[in-house]
């Protein structure tokens, strides 16, 4: 079965206004089974997003509408693709109780979402690590160097797998690797490896998917999935269930690489 479980949508105040009509449309085309909509959820409101525009989530006062297309949508598309209805939910150090007091509210409406890690806190600021080159080299230099980054971003991110949001807390996990997004503007190779064991390893306990995230690939100082093929493998043989993700934000970007990403799985690389 083809499934591309992570899209994004007109509903994106950071993406593009491409129709829903459009990646339903391609999808088809390109003889998906099934798609997942997970648009970036709002933010907790007593949350201040540190990004210039303040657009990383959408914005709360749309939710009833966003549910309301796919629901229709799902009617309309049925008997030629499967269509889900999901949030991207970011995991966000001291904001737990807002997390899951907003999918103990919403999570009846969901029937896909994703757990990620875009904000780290830093001295009680946080910072969008994968905004830009220039915010990501600039948070290295608040935290010292890259290693303490990369130390700073896995830390969270088990905390994400490892906390109580409540009933409706997502099942996969997104983009594990995202602190590599600007990883070619390092001077150089910070050595996660262990990191990356550990955190596939507890999401095998944890019985999490994993988003095996194509858009790393399109990123000009990052050149590769998150996670790297070999880490795409080695949760295969852990047995942690796969979802391939295109993390499109726009209908061009739909289902990008997907062809690459399922050769490096048949070839074990």
């Amino acid at each position: 079965m083809k499934k591309d479980g992570h899209i994004h949508t007109p509903y994106c105040p950071h993406g593009t206004p491409d129709s829903f009509h459009l990646y339903i449309e391609k999808a088809i085309q390109n003889g998906f089974d099934e798609i997942s909509f997970t648009e970036h959820a709002p933010l907790p409101q007593n949350f201040i997003d540190p990004t210039p525009e303040k657009d990383s989530g959408m914005d709360i006062k749309q939710l009833e509408a966003y549910f309301s297309n796919l629901h229709d949508l799902k009617k309309q598309y049925k008997k030629d693709i499967v269509i889900s209805a999901g949030l991207e939910i970011d995991f966000i150090s001291g904001f737990e109780e807002e997390t899951t007091s907003f999918l103990d509210t919403y999570g009846p409406y969901l029937d896909d979402s994703i757990l990620s890690v875009h904000f780290l806190q830093f001295q009680q600021r946080y910072t969008c690590i994968d905004f830009s080159k220039s915010t990501y080299l600039d948070f290295i230099g608040q935290i010292g160097n890259a290693q303490a980054m990369y130390t700073l971003y896995y830390t969270t991110l088990m905390d994400s797998i490892t906390s109580n949001l409540g009933r409706f807390k997502p099942n996969r996990i997104g983009h594990i690797t995202l602190v590599h997004k600007f990883q070619h503007a390092l001077d150089e190779k910070v050595d996660d490896h262990e990191n990356i064991l550990a955190i596939l390893d507890e999401m095998k306990k944890q019985g999490l998917q994993l988003d095996v995230n194509s858009a790393g690939l399109a990123k000009p100082y990052c050149l590769e999935s998150y996670p790297p093929p070999r880490y795409i493998d080695l949760a295969k043989q852990l047995g942690v269930q796969l979802v391939f993700g295109s993390d499109a934000h726009q209908v061009e970007e739909l289902h990008q690489f997907y062809k690459d990403i399922t050769i490096s799985l048949q070839n074990g690389e």
